[in-house]
């Protein structure tokens, strides 16, 4: 393999597979990048990289004298890309698979391996996707993954679960650890297929492909389901993660179905009083005790090492007294994600799950779990 390409090409191109590529050395080929400059008629250098679960494929301008392909560290790449002063690279696969790079006086010969021994990305078939509007569903992503569970022994929640509404059409995800839920619904203005009934799409997938939608020049990508893998494409950028297996629980158990108590607060007075009381919260749990009367909220925390905290907030409220605890953590990242300026909240009683809808938008919802204090 022989090619010459431009710096910034290039270093977008591994940019975007850092935090995709394996770490953790189980197979030490997983920290490479494989480099493809498949013929000299595509002039394209494709760079690929997987963790065995999500997969990114990226191809890039290139002048291709020599066709080939090699893998290296993509880490250590990166670096040395990055670090050159030329705008133009050249890249050369020289004996025992090592990596030539040459940039202006500049020189490094970098250890690769065999690309046949890189894992391989699965292609989709086609018509198996549909264009969606990358705003929407970056904001979807937003609005839900925060409480996804990090707990690997709970497979199933290390997701969000992602599904067609039958009768309004709308698309809905929905993610849960045990302890809180957020559920946001909208029209993606697609069919897509491969819904049916419902896949759980990975934490770390999902990451990735917030990533691909924030980009600038990002207005549209392609989405689709087939067997037990997800599918986006982005121009000549195509990310695949593998669906998580088991299935998903009956999250409409969860939801309030009534709420004797309900008020309306200003999300960024809420949030601020809630950051500031919680300095005082006990470290493990971050309990925030509310103590909601005529017109009046009282936040309050207790740390036996360091002291305690209370503020105020002035509410539209008129009913009975009641006290309720939550983590404050918790709420926080309901109320970040929500993106409102004012927010309704309501519960049953002081051991039911709350919940937070914005109160220009009922098709987004989280539920925070009470705690006893």
């Amino acid at each position: 393999m022989k090619l010459t390409i431009s710096k910034s090409e290039l270093q977008k191109g591994l940019a975007r597979i850092q935090s995709v590529v394996e770490k953790r050395n189980t197979m030490p080929i997983l920290a490479n990048v494989l480099l493809d400059a498949g013929n000299k008629k595509s002039k394209t250098l494709t760079l690929a990289a997987t963790d065995l679960e999500v997969g990114i494929r990226g191809s890039h301008p290139a002048d291709v004298e020599i066709a080939g392909k090699v893998t290296v560290s993509a880490k250590k790449l990166y670096e040395i890309v990055r670090e050159l002063s030329n705008e133009l690279v050249s890249l050369e696969v020289t004996e025992n698979a090592y990596v030539k790079i040459c940039c202006d006086r500049a020189q490094f010969a970098l250890a690769g391996n065999a690309a046949d021994e890189y894992p391989t990305l699965p292609n989709f078939s086609l018509g198996k996707t549909a264009p969606v509007q990358a705003v929407f569903l970056s904001e979807m992503i937003e609005r839900t993954m925060y409480a996804a569970s990090a707990d690997e022994t709970r497979y199933n929640l290390n997701g969000v679960y992602f599904e067609q509404l039958p009768t309004s059409g709308k698309v809905r995800m929905v993610a849960t650890d045990g302890h809180r839920l957020a559920i946001v619904d909208r029209m993606l203005g697609a069919e897509l297929s491969g819904l049916e009934p419902g896949v759980i799409i990975p934490r770390k997938g999902l990451g990735e492909l917030k990533h691909l939608l924030d980009e600038e020049d990002t207005e549209e990508v392609e989405l689709g389901f087939e067997g037990n893998s997800a599918l986006v494409r982005k121009g000549e950028v195509t990310l695949v993660m593998r669906l998580i297996e088991g299935e998903f629980p009956n999250y409409q158990q969860v939801i309030p179905k009534e709420t004797n108590i309900n008020l309306t607060v200003v999300v960024e007075t809420l949030a601020r009083a809630l950051r500031r009381v919680a300095l005082l919260s006990a470290e493990r749990s971050r309990a925030i005790k509310f103590e909601l009367s005529d017109g009046q909220l009282r936040l309050s925390s207790n740390n036996p090492d360091l002291g305690d905290a209370q503020e105020e907030i002035d509410v539209d409220y008129a009913g009975e007294p009641i006290t309720v605890a939550f983590n404050a953590r918790y709420l926080m990242d309901a109320l970040n994600s929500i993106k409102a300026k004012e927010v309704r909240l309501g519960f049953k009683d002081a051991t039911s799950p709350a919940q937070l809808i914005p109160t220009d938008d009922d098709d987004a919802l989280a539920v925070v779990m009470p705690m006893r204090v």
